[in-house]
């Protein structure tokens, strides 16, 4: 049995189908803030020609000058940067302590922000596939572009270059969780990556364990954890954690896990435990550089006692890997 979930659409596929859809469309991104401004750099919000939200640039403090503005870009076509003062007293009401300045970028579709251009951008995220786009604030001309800002890519940073002119967004795809093994820290670990961003999936082919009572709202697969695994797919936006303790169940995900460019693989186990998980990789032909990036015993070493403080340790292991601090 597998359960799906269906992720939001990005505010590009907004934009674009409320486009193909003859309502008209503007994408607006935060590119620069200053100060405690309301919502980080590329935050979006699409407009329509006819009025209608989906997204936000700063929690409602100058949507409705954004409007405007969104509703003259799609009449004449061209882009615009617009730059608003978020006082201290609205900041307040959308929950901030002290206001801040943030520039946004009006890009009308059709218009300077071409449709074959952002039909390009949605594929890229439907495939997972990523891609940063590239704009000049000055010309309005973008390209989306691969393997380029990887420094950007990896740390999930968009923003102005050292020009002052090239705005750089970043579209990654969004991070995903693979466990194996749906035990009482998986239970923990799945609703506290769903908080930090992460799309969960479970696998374990113990129909008892992985059942939607104890995982609601998240995928699931009954499979053997090898075949889940590749029907899922690994990638560089990818966390892989067996919890199982069991070799037969954990190490043909683990060997799947290696064979891919997921960006941490964590095992459940003493060290001991470890040790033998490595010999066995090593002897299944894998080289001591592929079972230095396994993190076993899974997690940080805080002391964690219980499945609830294991699975803090492991998803601040996991953010530390992915945001460069561990490797």
């Amino acid at each position: 049995m597998t359960q799906k979930t269906t992720s939001p659409a990005s505010a590009a596929q907004i934009a674009l189908d409320w486009h193909q859809a003859g309502r008209g469309a503007a994408l607006a991104t935060v590119v620069q803030t200053w100060g405690s401004a309301p919502r980080r750099v590329g935050a979006q919000l699409v407009v329509s020609g006819d009025g209608r939200l989906e997204g936000s640039v700063s929690g409602g403090c100058v949507e409705g000058a954004v409007v405007m503005e969104a509703q003259e870009a799609l009449a004449d076509g061209k882009h615009r940067v617009l730059e608003y003062g978020v006082s201290d007293g609205d900041a307040f009401a959308v929950g901030l302590a002290c206001g801040g300045t943030i520039r946004v970028l009006v890009e009308p579709v059709g218009g300077s922000l071409p449709v074959a251009l952002l039909a390009d951008l949605v594929a890229a995220q439907k495939a997972r596939a990523q891609v940063a786009y590239e704009v000049n604030l000055t010309t309005g001309i973008g390209a989306v572009l691969r393997d380029a800002y990887l420094e950007r890519m990896r740390l999930d940073r968009s923003g102005v270059e050292d020009d002052g002119e090239t705005f750089v967004a970043v579209h990654n795809p969004p991070l995903r969780l693979v466990v194996v093994g749906a035990v009482h820290i998986a239970q923990a670990l799945v609703p506290m990556a769903q908080l930090a961003g992460y799309d969960p999936a479970v696998i374990d082919p113990r129909a008892a364990f992985a059942s939607p009572e104890r995982f609601p709202g998240v995928t699931l697969l009954e499979d053997w954890p090898d075949e889940a695994v590749a029907a899922l797919g690994l990638d560089a936006r990818t966390a892989l954690v067996l919890l199982t303790h069991d070799p037969k169940l954990d190490d043909p995900a683990l060997a799947s896990g290696l064979r891919q460019k997921c960006f941490y693989i964590g095992a459940l186990g003493s060290k001991r435990t470890h040790a033998k998980r490595v010999e066995r990789m090593l002897a299944a032909g894998f080289g001591e550089p592929d079972t230095a990036r396994i993190h076993g015993p899974v997690g940080l070493d805080i002391g964690a006692a219980g499945p609830a403080e294991i699975a803090i340790a492991i998803l601040a292991e996991m953010t530390a890997v992915l945001r460069g601090k561990v490797r």
